[in-house]
């Protein structure tokens, strides 16, 4: 297969065939698609950029070992953001001692309103400055701070977080609005309170 051919093969094509043969040079094609996605996601969980820089390669390594699990029963894009913040979950959880700065939500990736169209509380999304949000969102649990990020940020519909995280459709909505209640919640007592909780 030529170069040019293999980097005109879609996602799911490229994963079959690395699957089949375990090339690297195959799932090289892979990486250079998606690194600055990953790294961009790792980066909103860590500290630093050499901390994201190494999520992002231990993503890929964990990717390249775990390719066999993916069922296609979502865009492999799809799969791989899951995959991205489970795993920053995960190492964010298993290093809570360290405190997290770096904000994963900016002006450009958030749209407010957009969070609120399905909450009962939509004005007072609506109302949410956009630099008080990024600070409340580091306050939340990384799961529930996933679940935003993947559904309002990536925009994936709960269908395809349903098939991302292997659970049941009315339990992606109910992980959804408990963790939108939990945001509100921060944020009324963060502006409450001024500058802190």
């Amino acid at each position: 297969m030529t170069t040019e051919a293999v980097h005109n093969l879609t996602d799911e094509a490229l994963v079959e065939a690395i699957v089949k043969t375990n090339d690297t040079l195959l799932f090289e094609v892979l990486y250079d698609r998606y690194e600055s996605m990953v790294y961009n996601k790792c980066y909103g969980f860590a500290n630093s950029i050499d901390e994201a820089k190494d999520l992002t390669q231990d993503v890929f390594l964990r990717v390249f070992v775990k390719l066999a699990s993916f069922k296609e029963k979502s865009k492999f894009s799809t799969w791989l953001y899951a995959f991205t913040y489970n795993h920053c979950v995960n190492y964010v959880t298993r290093n809570t001692a360290k405190k997290i700065e770096k904000q994963s939500v900016s002006s450009e990736t958030v749209d407010i309103q957009n969070i609120g169209e399905d909450v009962d509380s939509t004005r007072e999304f609506e109302n949410m400055r956009v630099e008080q949000l990024k600070k409340v969102m580091e306050m939340i649990s990384p799961e529930d701070k996933m679940i935003l990020l993947l559904k309002y940020q990536d925009n994936l519909s709960i269908k395809e977080l349903s098939q991302s995280m292997e659970i049941g459709e009315s339990a992606v909505k109910m992980r959804l609005k408990r963790a939108k209640e939990k945001l509100v919640q921060k944020y009324n007592n963060y502006t409450k309170d001024g500058e802190s909780i």
